[in-house]
């Protein structure tokens, strides 16, 4: 049984900056995605960045578009997540999952990760002044 595991969250000012990251180990088959989701307080969960391992390739729901950046180390499948410029609505227990199957990230980023095989623990990112 493999194991997600997420890192790198706490509380920032607005404009601040924080990063995420996320390990996948012990999976039997190579994640073919590996995505972040948020869930806010009263919200339903929703994607928020999506990285494939095979080609690097990359999607950010609009809401963080231009201030969070993806990237992976595929080789230890360690994936990060930069967040800069940090509102108040990106306050959320921000979740690593990834995907076994074949999903492009553009189809991942834009549910809600139901369909996804396994997911970390989460990690709490507040933004508060």
């Amino acid at each position: 049984q493999g194991q997600v595991v997420e890192s790198g969250g706490g509380s920032v000012q607005p404009g601040g900056s924080l990063t995420l990251s996320c390990v996948a180990s012990r999976f039997s088959y190579e994640p073919y995605n590996i995505a972040w989701f948020r869930q806010a307080p009263g919200k339903q969960r929703e994607g928020v960045s999506c990285t494939s391992t095979s080609d690097g390739t990359t999607y950010y729901a609009d809401s963080v578009k231009g201030r969070f950046t993806i990237s992976g180390d595929n080789t230890k499948n360690t994936v990060s997540l930069q967040m800069n410029n940090l509102r108040p609505d990106d306050t959320a227990v921000y979740y690593c999952a990834i995907a076994l199957s074949p999903a492009p990230c553009v189809v991942v980023v834009r549910t809600t990760g139901a369909g996804l095989d396994a997911w970390g623990q989460g990690t709490e990112v507040t933004v508060s002044s």
